[in-house]
């Protein structure tokens, strides 16, 4: 698959897991449920390895890598996430998320020793305003509290462990690791630490019971795990971890347009503005301007 459609592909699922992840919700502890998530993805990736006969031996390092993925963009990323929207509205998410982009870029700079590339922060500034004008009627319902400063404090952190996650990826991929077994490994991971920090919390583990939490833990973990993870790694290491995560500009567009059928959202002109501009900030991440690409300097 080339880029665009693997961008397309992350940003369509991940637009939709939202309305999923609304029936995880109140059945078992947030660990739980994402523990169970990435056991199905493990599964599902582990067979496909089996039956491809894929090769599945790496060295230490690597597997310490991978373990440092599961821990820090599968487990805590997700976990703190989780938390922290039982404290802030998910129009502050949104505009939270864009900081990814500018952590990406500058981990890669500090880790990776790959260079900051203007058209990158240029298009990331441009979806963060255009994701401003999306959401301000939502802003106008928000206060300053102890909660709301404590949701915010562990948003900036899921999406600090999102960008280790992404830089650190970057990495094992850039060693020649392939996209479905680190995957397979970072899950599995991630999974055995949800599951030992879901035994260790206080209060008896829940199993749910609800149909709707299994037809959406299944939907979670093979289109949002399986089929978007490996489409965003791909696009990791054909992109870089910067220009990748320009997805979580673009997928709260996919998810506002799911929820005008589905919970009656209302489209202003301010809203498609603000559609106009994140899209016009993709084609700038993207190259697609060559006016605001980063020039290599010229030998003197």
């Amino acid at each position: 698959m080339n880029n665009a459609t693997l961008f397309t592909l992350c940003c369509l699922i991940w637009g939709s897991t939202w309305i999923a992840i609304t029936y995880q919700i109140g059945h078992t502890s947030e660990t739980f449920a994402i523990a169970l998530r990435y056991l199905l993805a493990s599964l599902c990736l582990g067979g496909y390895c089996v039956i491809r006969r894929l090769p599945l031996h790496f060295p230490l390092h690597i597997h310490v890598k991978m373990a440092a993925v599961g821990l820090f963009l599968y487990s805590l990323n997700y976990t703190l996430l989780y938390l922290a929207q039982a404290h802030i509205i998910s129009a502050l998410l949104a505009l939270m998320s864009s900081c990814i982009i500018y952590i990406n870029v500058v981990l890669r700079r500090w880790w990776l020793s790959e260079p900051i590339r203007k058209e990158v922060v240029l298009g990331a500034t441009f979806g963060l305003v255009g994701i401003i004008c999306l959401f301000v009627p939502e802003f106008s319902k928000v206060s300053m509290d102890a909660a709301l400063a404590m949701g915010l404090a562990i948003a900036f952190v899921s999406f600090f462990c999102a960008s280790t996650g992404n830089v650190i990826s970057e990495r094992v991929l850039s060693l020649g690791t392939p996209v479905i077994q680190m995957n397979f490994y970072a899950m599995s991971y991630a999974m055995i630490l949800l599951f030992i920090t879901s035994l260790l919390l206080p209060g008896e583990l829940i199993i749910p019971t609800s149909t709707e939490f299994y037809l959406s833990l299944l939907y979670l973990a093979l289109f949002g795990s399986v089929f978007a993870f490996g489409a965003y790694m791909k696009l990791l290491k054909q992109m870089g971890a910067d220009k990748a995560a320009y997805v979580v500009l673009v997928y709260p567009m996919v998810a506002l347009v799911i929820s005008t059928f589905f919970e009656g959202y209302t489209w202003s002109l301010l809203s498609v503005i603000g559609v106009v501009i994140v899209l016009i900030g993709n084609a700038i991440a993207m190259g697609k301007i060559p006016r605001f690409m980063r020039r290599p300097s010229t030998p003197v």
